[in-house]
């Protein structure tokens, strides 16, 4: 699936991944490929992206995240 993940300042990453985890505001959450349509807050926490070089660690303040059709585009603080 493509995410992106964008501040009011920059793209912090644009790519494809096999699981992206998310700092919910009621919990964690984690999202892979096909998944249901959803829109979710976040809370303060680390967005974790894994693919098949590995995994990388975003730290957010807070945020939304959109998944539809294997899209995820995060607007974060």
């Amino acid at each position: 699936m493509n995410i992106e993940i964008l501040t009011p300042d920059e793209d912090i990453f644009k790519g494809e991944v096999d699981i992206a985890t998310f700092p919910g505001k009621d919990g964690s959450f984690g999202v892979m490929n096909n998944h249901a349509p959803m829109i979710a807050a976040l809370k303060a926490g680390d967005i974790v992206v894994k693919d098949t070089n590995g995994e990388q660690t975003f730290a957010v303040k807070g945020g939304v995240v959109e998944v539809l059709k294997n899209k995820v585009i995060v607007l974060a603080e």
